[in-house]
Formats: C-alpha cells, sequence, structure tokens
C-alpha cells in the first residue's frame, strides 16, 4: 500500500471531522509552490518561460508556515520549480513537520545527492521523485538525457538512508501501457514506497502542446496499465483506488479544486493548481471569493480534458466517505479494466476558455518592479555652500 497506516488514518479523521461539522468545502492537500525556478526546462511545463524577475521570487520561510497555518490540510506537497533550488528548504520542511503536517518534498532529482544530508528520515516525510516512465520516456519528457538514471541513483542513495521515498509519474499520449507496466515493476524492485501517476495537463503555457491526452484516450491508457497490474493492487499507488477507478473510466466525477489549495508566490491561486486566473492574497479569500461554479469538467473550456489527481482525488475521498462499500469492493476486486465505460459530464454547455495568464504576470512585474525602486537607496541631496 503506497499510503502509510498512520498516514491514511489521520487524514480519515480529519476528513470525517469536515463531514460531522457540515464544511462543505476543506482542503486535503497544500500545494505549496515557493519557487519557480527550475534546472530542467521540460517541454509540458507551464511555468519555464516565466520572466527571469518571477524566476527569482521566493517564498520565505515565515510565508511559507503562514500558508500552512492558514490552509489547515493534513498533507502538504513542495512542489515549483526545482524545490532544492531554495535555501530555506530544509528548514520548511522542519517547520511543517513540527506542525504534524504530512510532507511530500517533489523533486527532480538532479541535487538530491548534493542536499540530502541536510534532511532527516522521518515518519511523516517522503521524497517524491520525479520519473515519467521508463529512461526513454523520462528523458524525454525532460528534455535533457541522463536524467533518469541520476534520478534512479537519487532514489537508491534516499532509500539507503533510509527515506520514503515515492515517485510522481505524468503520462502523455505517447505513452504505452505495457512500457508503462513495466516501468512500474522496474520501481517496485528498488524498494519504493508510492506511485502516484496522473495524466499531463494542456497548460496553456507550454511549449509543447501536441502531446496532451483527452479523456478518452487518458481512460484507454490508464484501462490499459492496470490490467497488467491486477487491476492496479500489484503496485503501491498513493492514491485512493477510487481515483485510479476514475482513470480508468469506471465512474464519473466533477473535480474538487479547494481540495488541493495552491500557494505560490503570486498568492493563493484561483480556481486551482492547474489553471491561474487569479490570485487571493489570503486563504480565507481564496474559500470566499472564488467562483468556484464557474470551474470543473462540462462548465469552462480548459477544464474539459482534465483528469489530473489535484482536482479529482479530494472527489474520489468524497465519495468514498458516502460510499464506503462500493469503495472496498473496487479495493478488494481492483480496478475494473474492460466493459463499458460510464458515461462521462457533458460539456455542450461549457463556456469558452479566457487566457487572462499573462496579465497576472505583468500585474506581478509590476509589483516587483515597484518594490525593487521603493528600496533603492536615494542620493542624498547636495550640501549646501557656505
Amino acid at each position: 500500500m503506497g499510503i502509510p497506516l498512520m498516514q491514511a488514518a489521520r487524514i480519515g479523521a480529519y476528513v470525517v471531522r469536515q463531514h460531522l461539522t457540515g464544511r462543505k468545502r476543506y482542503p486535503l492537500v497544500l500545494m505549496l509552490e515557493p519557487l519557480f525556478r527550475c534546472n530542467l526546462a521540460c517541454a509540458g511545463c507551464g511555468k519555464i518561460d516565466y520572466p527571469a524577475e518571477i524566476l527569482d521570487q521566493r517564498l520565505s520561510y515565515d510565508e511559507c508556515m503562514e500558508a500552512i497555518d492558514e490552509c489547515g490540510a493534513p498533507v502538504m506537497s513542495i512542489a515549483g520549480g526545482e524545490p532544492l533550488l531554495h535555501r530555506e528548504m530544509p528548514a520548511i520542511v522542519k517547520g511543517a513537520l513540527a506542525r504534524k503536517k504530512f510532507v511530500i518534498l517533489c523533486t527532480n532529482a538532479l541535487l538530491l545527492a548534493k542536499k540530502i544530508d541536510d534532511y532527516a528520515p522521518h515518519p511523516s516525510f517522503t521524497w517524491s521523485i520525479h520519473l515519467d516512465g521508463n529512461k526513454a520516456m523520462h528523458d524525454k519528457s525532460v528534455c535533457q538525457a541522463g536524467t533518469y538514471d541520476k534520478a534512479v541513483e537519487a532514489i537508491r542513495l534516499a532509500k539507503a538512508k533510509g527515506f520514503r521515498v515515492s515517485i510522481n509519474c505524468t503520462l502523455f499520449n505517447d505513452a504505452d501501457p505495457e512500457a508503462v507496466a513495466r516501468f512500474f515493476d522496474d520501481m517496485l524492485a528498488e524498494g519504493l514506497d508510492g506511485i502516484t501517476v496522473s495524466p499531463g495537463y494542456a497548460y496553456e503555457r507550454a511549449p509543447d502542446q501536441q502531446h496532451f491526452l483527452n479523456r478518452t484516450r487518458t481512460k484507454e491508457l490508464f484501462r490499459g496499465i492496470l490490467a497488467r497490474g491486477r487491476g492496479g493492487k500489484k503496485w503501491p499507488f498513493s492514491q485512493s483506488i477510487n481515483f485510479l477507478n476514475f482513470l480508468a473510466g469506471n465512474t464519473a466525477y466533477e473535480c474538487t479544486p479547494w481540495g488541493n489549495p495552491t500557494r505560490t508566490v503570486f498568492g493563493w491561486q484561483k480556481p486551482c493548481y492547474l489553471l491561474g486566473e487569479g490570485y487571493a492574497r489570503t486563504f480565507r479569500e481564496l474559500m470566499d471569493d472564488t467562483a468556484w461554479d464557474n470551474y470543473g469538467v462540462g462548465k469552462y473550456e480548459k477544464c474539459a480534458d482534465c483528469m489530473v489527481h489535484s482536482g479529482f482525488e479530494a472527489s474520489s475521498v468524497r465519495d468514498m466517505m458516502k460510499h464506503p462499500l462500493k469503495a472496498a469492493a473496487v479495493a478488494l476486486r481492483g480496478v475494473r479494466t474492460d466493459g463499458p465505460m460510464a458515461p462521462d459530464l457533458p460539456l455542450d454547455r461549457q463556456r469558452p476558455a479566457e487566457f487572462v495568464f499573462s496579465r497576472h504576470v505583468e500585474r506581478k512585474l509590476t509589483e516587483i518592479r515597484a518594490d525593487k525602486e521603493q528600496a533603492r537607496p536615494r542620493p542624498r541631496a547636495a550640501a549646501g555652500a557656505r
């Protein structure tokens, strides 16, 4: 099982408390992006073309702790950019663990051998290594040869030092089910603790727009993969069985964007981890002032093909709470990988996409430049003649 029993129990208790109090919207995972700077330039990334002035921005330790306290989610996933480029990252991890959070630190692992001794194994801490499939798949995905080998070396190093280690794997439309299944087998042989898998999302700023999956292709791909792994039971997925069942097209969910709220150098991102169509100053403002009903599959064109865990994992957890016996049956038999798929949400009434992201970039640049101008030392007035 990819989710430790202690973590599953504490998250389950947290979810039950939210339901008992009648809270309609609550976070499960805080997605923290304390920087956008990265040491790779992946073609499917929506952040590598930010202006340098934005790539140089960092959330401070205090800002990260404030985000944790504001949000209150039991799990924190630290992404980026590449988090290991952040000088305060060891302190940020320690601060989150001191607050009794489960911490997942996502990294491409290029710096892990150099940085690993800044961290200590902890039951609530997991390294999440970015690996998008086998050597050929991954190196193509990140546009740099040799990264797969370095990532595997980092996995072995971290396991040898006693850390929990998982991988996060994003798949695109050229993924082959047989190759992905063999890759999962290889990772299992490395003693991996968990696998997080998701279809790629078509970021509007990503350089490569040709290799993202549509919904039908996503379901066919995951049926092909899971069929080779006893309906998903063979591998230690760090995701609910309901989410895997959703990826295989056996159920349809509306997304739950507030389940994984995102804090970046811009602020709290509206409406979700994948779409930056506005930013709130506080978590409360994000929850209260976001027009949630304007987003999601069937509501907004940009959401039409999304089946990403950041939007649907929380939906699957809510379904598990409402229908525990159904979830138990899927867990017992494995995900069904043949037969008819569940009807999907209709798209005929979705509103057209609005391309507003550049406006937020320009606003942030204006703020950065104004702050620099204000901090610039002023020349002293010339002394008067005597």
